[in-house]
């Protein structure tokens, strides 16, 4: 996490935050676009999961109005016996202290995604370091399921449409998993290209995954682009796992003019119709739009950059300069984590017109609440998740959470959850 601003850092933000627009967080503020709690539904309520990376927990948050925490699971109930298999093992080991001293900033990665089973009984997490997926049983805090990843490290994941199955990327061993939510058995999996990450359901029986290569060299230069390994966009059958797809950005890249953009897709987001596509790239402070029908990029849109923001590259979190993206139920607005540059902003999607730059630390991720009124971003730098109207672009509340917040989802849990009762 970085460490709270110094004076000398205020002095030099102080151009920049003349620019952003400070929005009140006042209860009226808050009261005038923000509905009541939503209505329970089968003995379930919807909230927000909250990944706090370094603490190993999730937070539990109301999915609109206030945003308050409901209640926290620990995902790392069995810390002391995954470090002692860990410790045993020289390679584990090898790659546990890699995550710890690269992609997890001096810090162990214990969570980096998780979503809830159809029934609300239960939290799947993906945890980085320990390189494996869990359920845990929400009451309990107890554990249901393990499934160890290949390789050594695990990293995004999605659920189908349908809630019964969950993706993860096993990020060093070029692999994606598919398993059944409710019991954890592999139904199967496919190769991607270098350093699988995000992946994505789609409406018409497809699974895609961006791979996003090297992110922890030092080698980011661009002409040292070509380094950081084999980057691709890989669709497949999300029934049969056979490719239907590979999209290589850097051709479509190349043909837009923009050859000098890495082309390591980052979070993206499908309008609602599923015809164009909206993604970050490494480095890169903005994001492209792509038409897949026609299989070519088709906008781009510069964000502004941080005169406080290092110029050194090397600096940026693992190759991020922009790294969240949401989009309105509408398909109207999107919603842009601006990383290293410490804001967020709202979109227009016709006119690409940016809104209000919010202040926010670090913010890591972007996502929708549960009546589709605002977007919802993690605040790493600062410990807490941020909510932002869509309509005005204006700051509506932030709620404190665990420690360096990335991966917020929506979820169901049983209506009078507040936490587990052991663990």
């Amino acid at each position: 996490m970085p460490s709270p601003r110094t004076s000398g850092t205020r002095r030099l933000l102080g151009a920049f935050a003349a620019s952003l627009t400070l929005v009140a967080a006042s209860a009226g503020a808050g009261s005038a676009s923000v509905p009541g709690p939503a209505p329970a539904s089968a003995g379930l309520r919807e909230v927000m999961f909250v990944g706090n990376n370094w603490d190993g927990t999730a937070d539990v948050i109301a999915s609109r109005g206030d945003f308050h925490r409901v209640g926290r699971v620990n995902v790392i109930p069995d810390k002391e016996e995954r470090l002692r298999e860990i410790y045993l093992n020289p390679i584990k080991l090898a790659f546990f202290l890699g995550v710890r001293s690269g992609p997890g900033e001096g810090h162990d990665q214990f969570v980096d995604d998780m979503y809830a089973t159809p029934d609300g009984s239960a939290m799947v997490v993906s945890r980085p370091s320990f390189a494996d997926v869990v359920s845990l049983d929400l009451r309990t805090g107890r554990i249901n399921w393990r499934f160890p990843v290949a390789g050594y490290r695990a990293d995004h994941m999605a659920v189908s449409p349908d809630g019964t199955r969950v993706a993860v990327s096993a990020s060093t061993a070029n692999t994606v998993h598919v398993l059944d939510i409710a019991t954890g058995r592999q139904l199967g999996s496919f190769k991607t290209g270098d350093k699988p990450h995000e992946n994505v359901f789609t409406s018409d029986g497809l699974l895609w995954n961006m791979s996003i290569g090297e992110v922890t060299t030092a080698l980011d230069a661009p002409w040292l682009d070509w380094t950081k390994g084999d980057r691709r966009i890989t669709v497949v059958d999300a029934r049969t796992f056979e490719t239907v797809r590979v999209i290589d950005m850097r051709d479509r890249l190349d043909a837009f003019g923009r050859g000098d953009l890495s082309d390591a897709v980052r979070p993206l987001v499908f309008t609602p119709d599923e015809k164009k596509i909206y993604f970050q790239v490494s480095f890169f402070n903005g994001f492209l739009e792509y038409d897949i029908d026609s299989d070519r990029i088709t906008r781009l849109k510069n964000l502004p950059g941080n005169p406080a923001t290092d110029p050194d590259r090397t600096t940026w979190v693992n190759d991020s300069r922009h790294h969240g993206l949401s989009i309105s139920p509408d398909g109207d607005k999107l919603c842009v984590a601006g990383t290293m540059d410490d804001y967020a902003t709202v979109v227009d999607r016709a006119t690409l017109q940016e809104g209000p730059l919010v202040p926010a630390s670090k913010p890591y991720w972007a996502t929708v609440s549960g009546d589709g009124r605002s977007c919802v971003i993690s605040e790493s730098g600062a410990d807490r998740v941020t909510a932002i109207d869509f309509a005005t672009g204006r700051r509506v509340t932030s709620v404190d959470v665990g420690d360096h917040p990335q991966r917020v989802r929506l979820a169901r849990v049983p209506a009078d959850w507040t936490g587990p009762t052991t663990g």
